[in-house]
């Protein structure tokens, strides 16, 4: 009897014309990444990737149309000259000079420390000039250099000081081109690595090209598309498109490689290239859409986090994940059908020979003690990744700056200089007021108010600035402040800012709103979110895959296994994850300075994607076990069968996705470092331990238990990969009608 699921129709309609399947989805990819190039991304306004009251602080500024430039700062220091010293003071009016030269006309608004008692440090042995950027603040990295040339020359004059430029600027300049270079880098690792593996596992260059190719072609479509979504509804571009190359790659990848072996082995046991290909598609083809769409309920739970980033981020993946499902069971179908034998043309040497599509001799060894002693074999691996899981408690988020780049980077170093000198200086808490005219002499004293009631808390310093929008309806007010920007000092700064300093004075102004923002208040307002908001996406995820699980399995215990044994996963690679990054012990190894913190956006999106991921392994594996099972194998028989037969799948997956997501470890940026380790850790175990210990132990102690489907719940529709169960499961014992 034919199948008659929705995989087996399409990979029926993609063999039979495989022309318009194969040509349409090259249509498709070169038209998506031509028109994205063409209309170009927008980048969603610093209020849209904001949270709560720093959102709204910003929103008073962008609606006020405040064009506040970019400020930046030359760090004069000596070791042994006080700032009386007339070389000093040389130093100090040459950067001034230099500064203000016609050489560099988008320097302006230059302040000497030399007039200004608050650029002095408290030392008396480091000044600050500063001085603005012409222009809008977003343009301003692009008029930069020419001023950092300028300071680099001072600095060749006065090899005793120290003279260097830091400021929102720079750092962005400095940012915007690692960041870049970065990317260009892992587009150039990935796709050669992938192929290398996929010579391995399948030993012919046709083989192993069409997974490269279907999955970079998923990636060119997925970014075209995304940058047409951005077009027309702005989002956070630069962390989207490193997120979209990194799980393309590895989907697309993963659900081809699931889809050729399958059709390789139907074709070793005998059956024609169409038969083949037809059995293909009706179960590793439905495996391959059931995935699909677990890791789309996944992505799906981003939306409700509730942040423009997290939006940004779901929707680029949901695409990415989409086309490289399409292309699955499309396009592979199409070619497939056309190449016939021919897909194993171009034999590698020795790694090239003909395979036999038999067992896994490793994971059958592995398999036979862990199905002999299935009560030890759970209880050790659940107790290790629960030990693994314990670091976690202890995690401590921020969000990314230009200081999680490498500290060899002169910008960064420069920046601990000058926050060393001047605390908080470099990381301000912002204070922006909003009211009919804010140059009132009434606003005028409640300035200055807001600057004593602040200095007296001892947690907010000098220098203090006020700068004014073009209408008069909006001041900004920068507060050094305690601390690096993101730890306790800092909260208490920002904390005693908004409850101690500003209340008092704000209620005696009429009709005023006043909010804060700055990095240690996104932080802090960012983290808040995500405690209140993350139990309603965990809700989301949990409870629709399983009942996506349900219907695919018609089980309800395999649904709550899998959660279960998914979130001991996530566990351990939260814990590892805060074990390397939070402590020094793994910095030489990785390359990295600990922040002491994991990226704020990080926890979140790992959860969702090491769900959505794992359930790849999960559905094809058990659906593999189910198929036998259907056919009346024993429950242990259909799970000792079932994993051996698809170990040197998941385990092929499983090395390209570890080394997709390994290369993205040897980026930079600490927030790529962080993405990169927790997912490759991650699918490491869970393509070891989860998948190939703890999966077929509890499948054995449940036995039959793991079918059971209460009779209330018969109604539900099926999605297994073979339609409708071949046979009523047996209900286990206890369960069994008494006749």
């Amino acid at each position: 009897m034919k199948s008659r699921n929705l995989a087996a129709r399409i990979g029926r309609w993609s063999a039979d014309n495989w022309k318009k399947a194969f040509f349409g989805w090259l249509l498709v990819a070169v038209v998506a990444l031509a028109l994205g190039t063409a209309a170009g991304h927008k980048q969603a306004p610093d209020s849209q990737l904001a949270s709560g009251e720093a959102a709204k602080a910003q929103r008073m500024l962008e609606q006020a149309n405040f064009k506040a430039p970019a400020t930046e700062s030359v760090l004069v220091q000596s070791d042994r000259l006080r700032t009386t010293d007339p070389r000093f003071r040389a130093a100090v009016q040459d950067v001034v000079h230099t500064l203000a030269s016609a050489d560099l006309p988008n320097a302006i608004n230059i302040q000497s420390p030399l007039v200004n008692a608050g650029q002095i440090a408290a030392n008396h042995q480091a000044v600050l000039v500063q001085f603005d950027v012409r222009g809008d603040a977003d343009q301003a990295k692009n008029k930069v250099q020419p001023m950092l040339d300028a300071v680099a020359r001072v600095q060749r004059s006065y090899p005793d000081l120290r003279i260097e430029e830091f400021g929102q600027a720079s750092a962005n300049h400095v940012l915007a081109e690692t960041l870049g270079k970065d990317f260009q880098k892992a587009e150039r690792l990935t796709l050669p690595l992938t192929l290398i593996i996929l010579l391995f596992a399948f030993g012919s260059l046709v083989a192993a090209g069409l997974p490269v190719l279907l999955a970079f072609s998923a990636v060119l479509a997925a970014i075209g598309l995304y940058s047409l979504y951005t077009h027309l509804v702005p989002g956070d571009f630069t962390t989207t498109q490193s997120v979209i190359l990194l799980i393309g790659m590895a989907v697309g990848v993963d659900y081809s490689l699931f889809y050729l072996r399958r059709e390789r082995e139907e074709r070793h046991a005998g059956r024609s290239s169409r038969e083949a290909l037809l059995r293909t598609a009706a179960t590793s083809g439905q495996a391959v859409l059931i995935s699909g769409a677990t890791v789309l309920v996944a992505m799906g739970g981003m939306l409700l986090a509730g942040n423009k980033t997290f939006t940004s981020i779901a929707i680029g993946t949901m695409l990415v994940v989409l086309c490289a499902v399409i292309g699955s069971v499309t396009v592979l179908a199409a070619l497939l059908s056309k190449l016939g034998d021919r897909v194993d043309k171009g034999r590698i040497p020795i790694i090239g020979r003909k395979r036999a599509a038999g067992e896994s001799r490793l994971w059958g060894f592995v398999l036979d003690r862990v199905l002999r002693r299935p009560v030890v074999s759970v209880a050790l691996s659940a107790a290790l990744l629960v030990a693994l899981s314990v670091p976690a408690l202890s995690m401590h988020t921020k969000l990314p700056s230009f200081t999680d780049l490498p500290h060899s980077l002169s910008i960064v170093s420069t920046f601990q200089r000058v926050q060393k000198a001047f605390p908080g200086s470099q990381t301000p808490a912002v204070m922006v007021v909003h009211a009919k005219d804010v140059t009132t002499p009434q606003y005028g004293r409640a300035f200055v108010d807001f600057q004593e009631r602040a200095r007296a808390t001892g947690l907010l310093y000098r220098p203090f600035h006020v700068t004014i929008s073009p209408d008069h309806t909006v001041a900004r007010v920068d507060f050094s402040i305690a601390g690096n920007g993101d730890n306790k000092a800092s909260i208490s700064a920002l904390n005693a800012l908004r409850h101690d300093v500003i209340p008092p004075v704000a209620k005696t102004l009429p009709g005023v709103a006043v909010a804060v923002t700055g990095q240690t208040a996104g932080t802090q307002d960012f983290n808040n979110q995500m405690k209140s908001r993350a139990p309603l996406v965990f809700a989301f995820v949990l409870g629709l895959a399983f009942l996506l699980l349900l219907m695919t399995f018609r089980s309800i215990v395999i649904p709550i296994k899998s959660i279960v044994l998914n979130l001991l996963s996530v566990g351990a690679a939260y814990g590892i994850l805060v074990a390397i990054f939070q402590h020094h012990w793994a910095e030489g190894i990785l390359g990295f300075k600990s922040n002491h913190a994991i990226t704020s956006w990080l926890p979140l999106f790992l959860f969702v994607i090491l769900f959505g991921l794992s359930m790849d392994y999960h559905v094809f594996i058990l659906t593999r076990v189910k198929e036998l099972h259907d056919r009346g194998m024993k429950t242990e028989d259909a799970v000792s069968a079932g994993i051996r037969r698809t170990a040197g799948t998941v385990t092929s997956a499983a090395i390209v996705m570890v080394a997709v997501f390994a290369i993205f470890a040897t980026l930079r940026s600490t927030d790529m470092k962080e993405l990169g380790v927790g997912l490759a850790i991650a699918v490491l175990i869970d393509a070891t331990v989860v998948r190939a210990v703890l999966l077929p132990a509890t499948m054995k102690l449940l036995g039959d238990w793991n079918w059971y489907l209460p009779r209330w719940l018969q109604w539900l529709p099926s999605l297994s990969a073979e339609g409708a169960p071949a046979q009523q499961p047996p209900q286990p014992r206890a369960m069994r009608p008494a006749h």
